[in-house]
């Protein structure tokens, strides 16, 4: 998400520079914040959390992070500064650590680091209420959601709070916690629960906070970006927001989309918005000079990019090791099988039977989903015939793609289509498999006008694609930011998210459902 440049322009006026506060107002505090850590245990490519490479730029790892932190509360220490650490959700799923120890692992690690207080993301549902009960379980620090009802569930009933509030150098300072109320579209979270407007829930937390006096209120929110700035320019009385879930890198490097703290006007103070990006790559620091009344008196701060410079901490590591020891047989796991081997020679000049296995697995994992688009050339191996196991299906699909949901409208659908047949048949890995949809080509025309006949599957038929009307269409998130040529889906999608669920595992899931027992091609894709 890009700002605009006179909002840029505001926040950077507001340099992240700590200014000196009244004597009588300095109350000295650290916020070390964490967001959309999503299970990312082990190092990962600086530009692109995918698994780390020796010939790029790593960062992150769980055994930096917990380094990271303890040197952070150390200067803070140094500084007079009291520290408070919280999370803003979205720690499980990404990696075989959440695949194997559904939540466990990244609990042992927030414990190492001492998390305050976290947030919930919607992530966190992907797996239902009672993987979150058991994480829940023995977290030993509150979980947030104050736009949650879970009276009704009795997994988690007692086990979400609204806000929590602490004392820190003598500052009186509560945590309101808010998730996106789109979760029951992204993860499974059940029929129990309740998700409220968030608006709603915060200026409700804030009144009952203070009623009890002065406060500073921070809310930690898995909403994206630009519902903070609106929650920020609309509810009155917070003071600052620890943001996650649209995986914003708001700090003082090349490249990120803005600076940190992000200030928006409020309707009674300014409030400051951070967030960090995702997968543990950075570490948020936010030092605050809290006045009497619980106002922010000045601020200063960034976040700290955790690379090689950042030491280890050997505990960290050697859980780690630990942990990862099982996900080697968790790659022997046999997860179904398939009547017959699927090859992925053809998937880069027509129609394959694994490509339309690949997309109507996102389709179908998608509730609402309509149109599935994916690159042959992500598609690496085939999968054989027989057992499948899990090692084969991340041979197949090996960058740790997520599913990403948009509305297209349908000339946009088309436009990806003419750029995925572009560069015409055998060679391009941006040739795309398709569900959802069948459609027609010429391979003789000239780019930009080789699709002949788009048709969306409708009831047992299929109808003619409108170019007016708003599809919801999944890819993967390479594609979803540009990716093989894919710009339409960068510049044309409407309430893009990008971090859904993992496609291998989704992939393994549909296997492992029998859904996929013969998968032959259908003619879904015909060259004229």
């Amino acid at each position: 998400m890009r700002l605009p440049r006179r909002l840029l322009l505001g926040a950077a006026l507001a340099a992240p520079v700590l200014r000196p506060a009244r004597a009588q107002a300095a109350r000295a505090v650290r916020l070390l914040h964490v967001n959309d850590f999503h299970s990312r245990h082990e190092p990962v490519a600086r530009a692109t959390g995918a698994a780390c490479r020796a010939d790029a730029p790593c960062l992150g790892g769980a055994a930096r992070l917990v380094g990271g932190i303890a040197a952070a509360r150390a200067e803070a220490a140094a500084a007079g500064r009291a520290v408070v650490a919280v999370d803003a959700g979205d720690q499980f799923m990404g990696s075989l650590f959440y695949t194997h120890h559904r939540g466990l692992a990244e609990r042992a690690v927030m414990q190492a680091w001492g998390c305050e207080a976290m947030t919930l993301g919607n992530h966190e549902f992907d797996n239902g209420p009672e993987v979150l009960a058991r994480f829940a379980e023995g977290a030993g620090f509150p979980i947030l959601a104050a736009n949650i009802d879970a009276r009704a569930e009795p997994l988690l009933s007692g086990r979400i709070r609204p806000f929590w509030e602490t004392t820190k150098a003598d500052a009186r300072i509560a945590f309101v916690g808010v998730i996106t109320p789109e979760t029951p579209l992204l993860a499974s979270p059940g029929r129990n629960l309740r998700f409220a407007d968030p608006a709603e829930a915060v200026a409700r937390a804030i009144a009952e906070i203070r009623a009890r006096g002065p406060a500073t209120v921070v809310v930690v929110s898995h909403l994206g970006l630009g519902a903070d700035r609106r929650l920020a320019a609309e509810v009155a009385g917070i003071d600052a927001i620890v943001g996650g879930h649209s995986h914003t890198l708001l700090a003082p490097e090349p490249d990120a989309e803005g600076p940190a703290p992000l200030l928006v006007a409020g309707r009674d103070r300014d409030v400051r918005i951070v967030q960090t990006g995702a997968y543990g790559r950075f570490l948020g620091r936010l030092d605050l000079d809290l006045a009497a009344d619980g106002r922010i008196a000045a601020h200063g701060g960034a976040p700290l990019a955790l690379d090689a410079a950042v030491p280890e901490d050997a505990r960290v590591a050697a859980l780690v090791a630990d942990l990862a020891r099982p996900l080697a047989e968790t790659r022997r796991r046999p997860v179904g099988t398939l009547s017959s081997a699927l090859p992925n020679a053809g998937c880069r000049r027509g129609e394959c039977a694994l490509g339309s296995l690949v997309t109507q697995a996102m389709l179908d994992r998608i509730p609402g989903a309509e149109i599935a688009i994916t690159n042959g050339g992500g598609l690496r191996a085939g999968l054989p015939g027989g057992q499948v196991t899990y090692g084969d299906v991340l041979t197949v699909l090996p960058f740790g793609n997520t599913i990403a949901v948009m509305g297209l409208r349908g000339a946009d659908v088309v436009a990806a289509l003419e750029n995925g047949l572009s560069q015409g048949a055998g060679t391009a890995g941006r040739f795309p498999q398709v569900a959802g949809i069948r459609f027609a080509w010429d391979p003789a025309a000239a780019p930009g006008s080789r699709v002949r006949q788009v048709e969306v599957a409708q009831g047992a038929g299929f109808v003619p694609l409108d170019p007016g009307r708003v599809y919801r269409v999944v890819t993967n998130d390479f594609m979803r930011r540009g990716g093989d040529g894919y710009v339409m889906f960068r510049d044309r999608a409407l309430d893009p998210y990008d971090t859904g669920p993992v496609l291998d595992e989704t992939v393994a899931e549909a296997i492992a459902a029998g859904r996929f027992g013969a998968v032959r091609e259908d003619g879904r894709i015909t060259a004229r």
